[in-house]
């Protein structure tokens, strides 16, 4: 059993509840709160304005407004959903109060003309997320950083339905990315393997998978036809 989870199943997803994190309140972070919230997870949200900015959100879902400093304690699950140079701007030792083998989901994409600057590792050929986990100091799951924000809250399908759509996870550790694929499975969409970190650019902004509402097997061609080379407008 992880820690982090409580004793009492979630009446909503059969699943045991667990203490969820989340840092990040903009579209994806917002909408896997709803979601995990919904599903009867006891989730914690953090923004870079602080916790009194998100009393309409708490209100509505249910979830604790919290500092990003508070938002890992005693989480199983941690999401970071901020913009890549916000990065290296959250606090040190973000996981210092988590459970012991909290596992850290990633959402994030470089856009270095749009948003975030140049970052030259990663012009230099390092993965987004190997950046990522290199500032936070802990491994990384990357997921969902080519869905559609909209899509969390309208597109869950059960198992087996025609239209379930896929999301590619990539990750290092093999049970952390388990449990991420369990967890996105329990938001109602499939997963496929992605490989691990070093991996991930197959799944980063403008790769064929990137934006893709398919299945399973057209998601795991779409990873295989990516392309290495990161495309001129996606470079500073």
């Amino acid at each position: 059993m992880w820690a982090g989870r409580h004793d009492t199943p979630s009446p909503a997803s059969g699943r045991t509840p667990m203490k969820i994190g989340i840092i990040g309140a903009g579209n994806i972070g917002g909408n896997l709160t709803r979601r995990l919230t919904a599903l009867g997870h006891d989730v914690s949200v953090a923004n870079s304005r602080g916790p009194h900015t998100l009393t309409a959100l708490a209100e509505e879902t249910g979830a604790t407004p919290v500092t990003a400093a508070e938002a890992a304690r005693g989480a199983a699950f941690v999401v970071v959903t901020v913009p890549l140079k916000a990065v290296p701007d959250l606090p040190s030792g973000l996981f210092d109060e988590a459970a012991e083998d909290v596992v850290v989901i990633d959402t994030g994409n470089y856009y270095p003309k749009e948003r975030d600057g140049r970052i030259a590792a990663i012009e230099d050929g390092l993965t987004e997320s190997r950046w990522t986990e290199q500032h936070l100091g802990h491994p990384v799951i990357k997921a969902f950083n080519g869905t559609y924000a909209q899509d969390i809250l309208d597109r869950p399908r059960p198992q087996g339905h025609p239209e379930r759509i896929a999301v590619p996870v990539a990750g290092d550790d093999e049970t952390a990315k388990k449990a991420v694929r369990d967890l996105v499975d329990e938001l109602g969409f499939d997963t496929v393997d992605a490989g691990g970190i070093d991996d991930s650019w197959r799944q980063q902004p403008d790769t064929p998978v990137y934006g893709l509402r398919a299945g399973t097997a057209a998601v795991g061609k779409a990873l295989a036809e990516a392309s290495p080379q990161r495309p001129e407008a996606f470079r500073a």
